[in-house]
């Protein structure tokens, strides 16, 4: 395997910052940073006590490096980080994505797949480490995106023979041949869709794509229709489903999340399944993604998701709010229940907690700056979720945060600090 070289001189700064006890939890928290870059847009990948982040390193004006550090003691210490690749093109909604492939007796092999700039627009490009994050394989194409136009928004999971499946959204039916296309954004989309009655037969040209890497199955558009620049997310289970939720453009121009599940390993998939009727209609994207998990002890399949609501009075304008839905058979979701939020809230994820209980991890906005949000849910007797919010964070500006179980731990990441002298911050959880 092609290796890249690991770059020493950017010396990783690991800090210990404090130890603090809260009712619920106790708490370690450590920043990790690329000295002198913004450090920004994590992802956790977890196994046992091994541990593995990737995100975004960016010089002032300069481009933008996929970096990761791996940890072999649950979170307690990371070890100095390796440089994957440059010239990525990241945002909050679109990190570089990891995911962990089991390997019998050794620790588990790393992927990174990311978005990257290219000559007619941006692609998706993959390198994998099989010796603990030390180095990585030369970048290649994720099968599929090699095409016009803009493609991103992407998510991964490991299925449980080993495969790595991606989901992504992909407008190259609406690139018209455009050479150096920048990146779809909020504002294009919402110009290509504003004021046109045929909307949402435009958002026809924006499709959900999905992929194994190295397999032998072509590529596929799985549905079009998607609300483009929100991310996706896909999950697996040891039955061989696979699991993938996003935010669809239905009828009316509603901009609400839907589902769709495979049950044969991704050769087919079911038709989009509407999560909740939020009925949330807007011209344009909000850049507000899904986040999923299955849950396959307890046989449900879990989605958190922000949506717009009215606000607390008549007369006070509609403001954002977060809620959760289940289903047992990927057939029907439950009634969505409202996740008790301060502030607005934005950017979700959520995992199945050390024992059982799920957790769920966001930014809020509220005066003037973001703060990390995390909440704890359990379902009751008759098949309801009920969510407790927990300390967590300080008064520093938060966002982005992620999530991964650890043994009895829950690890939180978030990207910490003013803008451009950003850092990692780490936050490790004991029950």
């Amino acid at each position: 395997m092609k290796r890249t070289r690991t770059l020493w001189p950017l010396v990783v700064g690991l800090a210990l910052i404090a130890t603090v006890s809260s009712r619920t939890a106790t708490s370690q928290k450590l920043d990790i940073a690329v000295k002198d870059r913004a450090n920004a847009y994590a992802s956790l990948a977890a196994s046992n006590q091994f541990v593995a982040m990737a995100w975004g390193v960016s010089a002032k004006e300069g481009a933008t490096d996929i970096y990761v550090v791996v940890s072999r003691d649950g979170g307690r210490a990371f070890g100095t980080p390796t440089r994957v690749a440059g010239e990525a093109r990241l945002a909050g909604e679109q990190p570089p994505r990891i995911t962990l492939v089991p390997r019998t007796g050794r620790t588990p092999s790393i992927v990174v797949v990311w978005t990257a700039n290219g000559s007619e627009g941006t692609r998706l490009l993959s390198s994998r480490s099989d010796d603990d994050g030390r180095s990585f394989s030369a970048p290649v194409l994720l099968p599929g995106s090699n095409a016009g136009g803009n493609r991103g928004w992407e998510s991964i999971a490991t299925t449980r023979t080993g495969d790595v499946v991606a989901l992504w959204l992909d407008h190259r039916e609406s690139s018209g041949g455009r050479r150096g296309a920048a990146s779809m954004n909020h504002a294009e989309h919402q110009h290509l869709a504003a004021g046109r009655p045929d909307g949402v037969a435009r958002a026809q040209l924006s499709k959900l794509w999905f992929a194994k890497l190295g397999g032998v199955e072509s590529p596929k558009a799985l549905t079009g229709g998607v609300c483009y620049c929100c991310k996706t997310t896909i999950a697996t289970d040891s039955s061989g489903a696979i699991y993938a939720a996003w935010r669809h453009v239905f009828d009316g121009n509603i901009r609400d999340i839907a589902f769709t599940r495979s049950s044969d390993n991704g050769r087919s998939f079911a038709p989009p399944l509407r999560v909740s009727d939020d009925n949330w209609v807007l011209d344009g994207c909000p850049e507000n993604g899904p986040s999923m998990v299955v849950d396959e002890a307890r046989r449900r399949i879990h989605i958190v998701w922000p949506t717009l609501v009215p606000g607390a009075r008549p007369t006070s304008e509609p403001t954002l709010a977060l809620f959760h839905a289940m289903s047992a058979d990927g057939k029907q979701f439950t009634a969505r229940q409202r996740i008790p939020t301060d502030g607005v809230p934005r950017h979700p994820q959520m995992i199945v907690g050390p024992t059982g209980e799920l957790i769920v991890a966001w930014d809020e906005q509220g005066k003037g700056t973001r703060r990390v949000a995390l909440a704890r849910g359990s379902i009751d007797g008759n098949g309801v979720a009920r969510f407790v919010k927990l300390p967590i964070g300080d008064s520093t500006r938060a966002e982005y945060p992620v999530l991964a179980s650890v043994g009895d731990t829950t690890l939180v990441a978030w990207t910490s600090g003013s803008v451009g002298q950003t850092v990692l911050r780490v936050e490790r959880l004991m029950n």
